[in-house]
């Protein structure tokens, strides 16, 4: 049989990343996990995320446990299994081959400046570490020059101008075929969804496809403004790499 493809999503918040899990979930050969280092970074740094008790009740906490899981055999035998994962879940101490090089890389990334408007509508303060930027870079670096992967880079705006497009290019780098299921699903929360969705995922929820991009130009106040300025360089330096349809 041969080896099942684990794909390792990595994204900051207030990206499309629950959109896009909800479009691998569609695939008929797909399972997902919905942020399964959630509890465990919640329970060795103690940071005061909306419903962070229960999130860890939830989940399990250590990471050595999760991580040899998601390295492991596929639930339900699939021959997919997509990992949604944010990029300040990955502890330094977690940054491990032995785990790491069973999956399969793709970084999905967001113009600061909407990330940082769209964060500060769900939190009071940010910074480039809550958003996972330093994080995500330090990541795409080892995938490369650790793990020796290439891994593709989305561009949400340039995949929501053009999702069926990036979707086969997608595919197409991962080996496997595009389906149009992954285009359109059903609305409402999915068992699937972590237990913190009742208060992130309330567009995911109303959707039933990807939305087009956003055309607004967001108006950001000093201290938000500086945080996505120190965020651009990396986000213009992964972008670099991004997928072409």
């Amino acid at each position: 049989m041969p080896e099942p493809l684990r794909i390792a999503m990595w994204s900051g918040p207030r990206n499309i990343s629950t959109a896009m899990m909800r479009s691998f979930e569609n695939r008929y050969d797909c399972v997902v996990s919905d942020e399964p280092l959630y509890g465990a970074w919640l329970a060795a740094t103690g940071e005061g995320h909306p419903m962070a008790a229960e999130i860890i009740d939830a989940m399990e906490t250590d990471w050595r446990t999760v991580t040899a899981s998601l390295s492991g055999p596929v639930p339900g035998a699939r021959s997919v299994w997509y990992q949604k994962h944010m990029t300040h879940h990955l502890l330094p101490e977690i940054m491990q081959t032995d785990w790491l090089s069973r999956l399969t890389h793709v970084f999905l990334i967001r113009d600061p400046r909407r990330v940082v408007a769209s964060y500060l509508r769900k939190r009071e303060t940010v910074s480039p570490e809550a958003i996972g930027v330093p994080q995500q870079q330090a990541l795409f670096d080892f995938t490369r020059n650790g793990l020796g992967q290439d891994p593709p880079v989305i561009d949400a705006d340039d995949f929501l101008a053009h999702p069926e497009g990036q979707l086969r290019a997608l595919c197409d780098r991962l080996g496997i075929a595009f389906t149009d299921a992954m285009l359109a699903w059903p609305p409402g929360p999915r068992a699937s969804d972590g237990v913190w969705a009742p208060h992130w995922y309330q567009t995911v929820w109303q959707s039933t496809g990807f939305s087009p991009p956003a055309t607004d130009r967001p108006t950001l106040a000093r201290q938000a403004a500086a945080v996505a300025e120190t965020c651009l360089p990396v986000y213009r330096r992964l972008r670099e790499h991004r997928l072409r349809a």
